[in-house]
């Protein structure tokens, strides 16, 4: 059985993407936690009503339209966070990085609590907005270190490592569950997953791409990078349902796209820097900016190096802004081997020219930053010699809205990547305002956005930037990808909404106090032992109210005795719903309440006269207990896990008086005075370790300027890592909006690099994948219409040539739940001990194989006689002393249930059938795997044409298209050379047969 239900992303000009998936025996498996750009919690009502029912949770890219709402449902969604989650460690640190970014450019991330809830947690707060308009108060957002935790808890899983995952503490028994994560492109890390599950073969692939990048692999539906099959791998190939994405659909991406893609980019680049414009390049924050960052710097990097070229990109700067890039950049650098194998070749190659310098694959050469070394900093052999991959020579990040001022307040020939590419947050939006005005500037959009006929009635998106700036773009040049030059239009004003946090004071500050207690009451009454979140949030309350407060004492007074007197009757009036009570409690006083350190067990009886204890579930699976690996690292990795300094997890605490310093610590405090560290230099400084106060949510200071050799550029990145932010607001607070008209005078451009799927891909690829049902997701409505189509015609004709049964399309919409079960006939036969012991075993490709001939019978399981008999032995028993007359029970009413048994074959009857049985070779044998085996025994192997290897000059092995291995050899070889064809004609044919399995009956 398979339910499929799209939570969000189907039929949907929304990015974002959640679909669940129910399995027999009630099994549900949540795929992505995504969320768009409006940061509404009313998208995420469905989702939280389907928390408490979930089993796991997989997560497929680091994007926000895949985990974008993962740190909002841990924090305020109950049981979310006990959910075991699955993904791969570049989905897990890069989502880290992404989230606390979004987190600290935005103060909509943190959500505003619907009116609707405030009024019924606060009748003054009602009372008070009768006049319909009411204040968007914020959550509390998840800080740094507790997104941080979040990560850490996802469970990481490598490429083709078949898991069986543990259930949630509320979820039904998995029954064999099979979770697979395959390279799907798109994205560092991003994941295909196949789920097996009994008979249910599940492939689900949203948002993948075969074509190979510059830093990505293609997906791995024909092997993955280099292996240049034609068929899809045996793992994904026919599964029962297939979800796959319809983005891309109607776009034909041209042959040697990613070429003509680069050169497009870095055409348009030059132009405009030669007039002494500035670049804005919008973009993601963590996962698609790998792509963009190395193909600057890399074109950076070869033309300075050429001392004859006029290019304008010498005289330019490329900077990279984004509030948590250094640490983005510093987990790409320790996970190269997730990235294509060009990749790790010029890593492998640097090293090799460079031992000394780039002996580590984290090792980052910087300046500026709090990684950097002595010599770097001042400039020296080893800066100009960095070029690894991520070693930026030429590209600077910026993480602080001061450097980001500075580099606009002196343009003169700048490229400047920013996040975020939908233009609604981050400091692309706010470099935009201070370009925008000047026609010598230029912006290039790097993804595509719904049209105005694909946006229904979505006009809040219709008025965002990003898409106003795309309907201009298309709307002016046609969409044939030239870009629209600033002098050549007429200027375009626009109005734009901006959001600012303010702190909560009065009656809403007030309202906001109930709303938490009624919240806490709510959750524990779900998590009697957990209310971490709502504890905090109140804390951070009680702290800023008292920081904060303008008011006189007698006004405080007042409002804390209201609000004391609300949570007090909430308390009171609930007691005996909620089970609150003293009494209802027990010894769990000791445990759960406040200030309880004694307990009368006078009178008492069973465990109320035992001290409380709550044992820890241990995590174990089929092969014991669980471990965790950073317990087992060498000293060497310790530094380089997820971006934690296991040796020291606590963080450096600020020395009081009279405490002992290390001298470790005297050198940091040291060095965040602007002073060279004498010790510990080279060391990367993880969260914990010289938090910067005045930085929203306290954001750890990372490294901030590439290394350029040079000194005066060093000097400039120290003053700005330094510089004081703007003045944060801390504790509760809402969102206050603004809206503004900017004037747009600037050139636009439009270059694809989202790296997705085209029409090409699909219509390629789905029929060589023979789905059995395919559900279609992640697109809108004309394309994902138009795929279906294309799909049910080619997906015909394959099953009209197989003679097989039609393939289901289905296209959900959101919140509709598609029946995708296949009927399948299986039955259970059980083999006879005997039949067993006879069975000859052999290994294909790490799968045993056998044959099997015996004779179908019917008998009852071992165990159905077995409990028989022990239960009338039993009765037997226990009426022995009052009945001496009692029987067993006739044969018709213990007849046991039969099984159908394949038992030892007659040897009459086994004569027979080996004399029409014929042998059968089962594997699929490669002819570059024959190539490596025949070329290691010595003989020479090449190809010669299209599916023809030849050995030794003489032997011709081809395989034809149906699987048939033809061998052939030139007989007409004279003297000593044709006992040497016999030898590799032989030797050919027994490779051949060793690399098959050969069964036969009998």
């Amino acid at each position: 059985m398979l339910n499929f239900t799209a939570l969000l992303g189907a039929q949907s000009d929304s990015p974002a993407s959640q679909s669940l998936l129910e399995l027999d025996g009630g099994v549900k498996v949540l795929v992505d936690v995504g969320w768009d750009g409006d940061f509404d919690v009313e998208k995420l009502r469905e989702l939280e009503r389907q928390v408490p029912t979930l089993s796991i949770i997989l997560l497929t890219h680091a994007t926000s339209a895949h985990i974008g709402a993962f740190a909002h449902c841990c924090k305020h969604i109950p049981l979310f966070s006990r959910i075991p989650a699955y993904a791969t460690i570049p989905v897990i640190s890069l989502g880290r990085t992404l989230l606390q970014d979004v987190y600290t450019s935005t103060p909509l991330a943190a959500t505003i609590i619907p009116h609707s809830s405030l009024s019924e947690a606060s009748f003054s707060y009602s009372s008070s907005n009768t006049n319909g308009e009411s204040s968007n108060i914020l959550l509390q957002p998840p800080t740094p270190d507790e997104i941080d935790d979040y990560f850490s808890r996802i469970h990481p899983l490598k490429y083709s490592q078949p898991h069986q995952p543990l259930p949630s503490p509320f979820s039904p028994p998995l029954n064999g569950l099979t979770i697979t994560a395959y390279n799907a492109g798109h994205t560092l890390g991003g994941t295909i997953w196949h789920i097996q599950h009994g008979l249910e073969s599940i492939v689900y692939a949203v948002d993948w791409n075969q074509a190979r990048e510059n830093v990505l692999a293609g997906a791995a539906w024909l092997g993955g990078a280099g292996a240049g099959g034609s068929e899809v791998i045996e793992q994904l190939r026919k599964p029962t349902a297939m979800i796959c994405s319809s983005k891309g659909a109607e776009r034909l991406a041209p042959p040697d796209a990613r070429k003509k893609r680069d050169e497009l980019l870095l055409e348009m680049v030059r132009e405009a820097v030669a007039k002494g414009g500035t670049v804005l390049i919008p973009t993601d924050t963590s996962a698609r900016v790998l792509e963009l960052a190395y193909l600057l710097e890399h074109a950076w990097r070869s033309e300075c190096s050429d001392n004859a070229s006029t290019s304008p990109l010498k005289d330019a700067k490329l900077y990279l802004a984004s509030m948590n890039v250094g640490a983005t950049m510093r987990y790409a650098r320790s996970m190269l081997e997730w990235m294509d194998e060009g990749i790790v070749r010029e890593f492998e190659a640097e090293g090799t020219r460079n031992p000394v310098q780039n002996h580590k694959r984290t090792g980052s050469q910087q300046v500026g930053g709090r990684g950097a070394s002595d010599h770097d900093r001042r400039g020296g052999q080893a800066a100009k010699g960095a070029s690894g991959p991520f070693d930026f020579k030429h590209l600077k990040l910026l993480e602080r809205k001061t450097q980001v001022n500075r580099i606009l307040n002196n343009p003169s020939g700048q490229v400047i990547l920013a996040s975020d590419s939908s233009l609604e947050w981050g400091f692309s939006k706010e470099i935009l305002r201070q370009i925008a005005s000047k026609p010598e500037n230029l912006i290039i959009l790097t993804e595509r956005f719904p049209s105005t006929d694909n946006r229904g009635d979505d006009s809040a998106r219709g008025t965002a930037l990003g898409n106003m700036l795309w309907d201009w773009w298309e709307t002016s040049s046609g969409g044939d990808g030239t870009a629209i030059s600033g002098s050549g239009v007429h200027p375009r004003e626009i109005q734009i909404k901006g959001a600012n946090r303010e702190p909560l004071q009065g009656m809403e500050l007030m309202a906001y106090q109930n709303y938490l207690a009624t919240q806490r009451q709510l959750q524990n009454t779900l998590q009697p032992t957990d209310g971490t979140a709502l504890e905090t949030s109140a804390d951070a309350v009680e702290d800023a109210s008292s920081s904060s407060s303008s008011t006189t004492e007698d006004e405080d007074d007042e409002q804390q005795g209201r609000a004391l007197n609300i949570s007090t009757t909430l308390a009171h009036s609930n007691r005996n719903k909620l089970g609150s009570s003293t009494e209802d409690i027990g010894v769990n006083i000791l445990l759960r309440g406040k200030n309880s350190y004694d307990f009368d067990v006078r009178g008492k009886k069973g465990r109320e006269k035992m001290f409380p204890y709550v044992a820890k579930r241990r995590r174990a699976d089929d092969f014991g207990d669980l471990i965790r690996p950073e317990e087992y690292l060498r000293a060497e990795e310790r530094d380089e896990v997820d971006g934690h300094d296991m040796r020291d997890p606590g963080g450096r605490r600020e020395s009081t008086l009279g405490q002992k310093r290390k001298w470790d610590d005297a050198g940091f405090e040291a060095g965040a005075k602007g002073r060279r560290m004498s010790n510990g230099a080279n060391k990367r400084r993880q969260t914990g370790r010289g938090f910067n106060k005045n930085h929203p949510q306290g954001i750890d200071l990372v490294d901030h300027v590439e290394t350029n050799g040079s000194r005066e550029n060093a000097e400039e990145s120290e003053e700005s890592d330094y510089e004081p932010d703007e003045p944060t607001i801390e504790g509760p607070s809402k969102v206050v909006f603004s809206t503004e008209t900017l004037r747009l005078h600037l050139g636009i451009a439009f270059v694809d690099f989202a790296g997705l799927h085209d029409k090409r891909n699909l219509q390629m690829l789905i029929p060589l994948i023979q789905p059995r049902k395919l559900i279609l997701v992640a697109g809108m409505k004309g394309e994902t219409v138009s795929l279906a189509d294309d799909c049910r015609k080619l997906l015909a004709a394959k099953s009209a040539l197989a003679e097989g049964s039609a393939t289901g399309v289905f296209t959900p919409t959101v919140g509709n739940t598609v029946d995708a079960s296949v009927d399948t006939n299986a039955w259970v036969v059980k083999l006879s001990e005997s039949l067993v012991r006879k069975l000859h075993w052999q290994n294909v490709r790490g799968l045993g194989v056998v044959t099997i001939t015996g004779q179908l019978g019917a008998t009852a399981s071992s165990d159905e006689r077995t409990d028989i008999l022990e239960g009338a032995k039993k009765k037997q028993k226990l009426i022995k002393g009052e009945n001496e007359s009692y029987e067993l029970p006739k044969a018709s009413e213990q007849a046991p249930k039969l099984a159908p048994t394949l038992d030892v074959m007659p040897a009459s009857m086994a004569a027979a059938t080996r004399s029409v049985s014929q042998p059968l070779h089962v594997g699929d044998l490669r002819l570059a795997d024959l190539r490596k085996v025949l070329s290691s025994a010595g003989h020479s192997a090449e190809f010669r044409g299209e599916g023809t290897l030849l050995i030794d000059g003489m032997v011709a092995v081809r395989k034809t298209g149906t699987g048939r291995i033809e061998v052939e050899s030139n007989v007409s070889i004279p003297g000593s050379r044709s006992s040497r064809l016999d030898g590799t004609f032989y030797a050919v044919k027994r490779k051949i047969y060793e690399g098959l399995a050969v069964v036969i009956g009998g």
